[in-house]
């Protein structure tokens, strides 16, 4: 892979890792989440008169990728019931990548040398470690968890796809978060969340977070462009291993062994990739 595509996908893992870690530390998590989301959208709105929208084939990969990436979300808030963030989150993300690897290969034709499968199975493995002791471990979390892998990794192929087949990343970038915030935003206010409120109380989220969004999107989609997609989601998935320094350093958590042995595995994993 060439060392600006790398780069590119790494800093859309850090951008994701920090708006993530902001929704986490905000005392309203869902309203913050729900900010990002839905400010994602509204921003979209005016940039989209000057960018050309996705075209006619790309349509169906958008519409199955704001499937699945609902499906995603509500498989993953079902899994954090019964197993908790800590577990099953790592978890879907480590199932993710690989699942990436075989849909790419089945539905685009997609294969990877033996370095690239070295290198996304060092980070799923990786990945995965960061769920070690933390959570309950049930068979309905593990079940949730994989489900919530599965879905990623579907929308992550239609995006790839879709971005691909349309004539500005950045039109197709913008289209999807409209959809996503529709999407998200009506989920919300029928669990009894109100949109107003969720923007007027978080409004550094519905800016700042929505643009490190926004940006880290556009990021991968532009990876996906130039790289097989297993390769680029692999990379995104080092989202983990920011999330957890920005844990450390901004949060003050402490880290445990397991994670430290997670970190050095998935920055293992990413450097080989950088040679797939």
């Amino acid at each position: 892979m060439d060392s600006v595509v790398v780069l590119a996908a790494l800093l859309s893992a850090f951008l994701h890792a920090a708006w993530n870690a902001a929704v986490k530390a905000s005392p309203d998590a869902q309203g913050a989440m729900a900010a990002v989301v839905v400010g994602s959208g509204l921003a979209a709105v005016p940039a989209l008169a000057f960018l050309p929208w996705p075209s006619a084939a790309a349509l169906p990969w958008l519409a199955a990728s704001a499937l699945f990436n609902l499906l995603a979300m509500l498989t993953l808030v079902q899994g954090y019931a019964h197993g908790g963030f800590g577990f099953v989150y790592p978890l879907a993300r480590a199932v993710s990548p690989l699942l990436v690897t075989l849909f790419a290969n089945v539905l685009v034709g997609e294969s990877l040398s033996r370095t690239g499968i070295a290198g996304v199975a060092l980070i799923s493995a990786g990945v995965a470690f960061f769920a070690v002791g933390r959570g309950r471990h049930g068979p309905a979390a593990f079940a949730y968890a994989l489900a919530a892998g599965l879905f990623s990794a579907a929308y992550a192929v239609c995006d790839a796809q879709g971005a691909r087949l349309s004539p500005s990343v950045l039109g197709y970038a913008l289209v999807l978060s409209i959809v996503n915030a529709v999407v998200f935003g009506t989920t919300f206010r029928l669990r009894g969340g109100s949109i107003r409120d969720a923007l007027a109380s978080n409004r550094a989220m519905a800016v700042f977070g929505a643009a490190a969004a926004i940006l880290s999107y556009v990021l991968i989609l532009w990876v996906w462009e130039r790289a097989p997609i297993a390769l680029g989601a692999a990379l995104r998935d080092t989202s983990m291993v920011f999330g957890a320094l920005i844990a450390v350093v901004v949060l003050r958590e402490r880290m445990a062994p397991a994670q430290m042995g997670a970190v050095a595995l998935v920055a293992l994993g990413a450097g080989i990739l950088r040679f797939a």
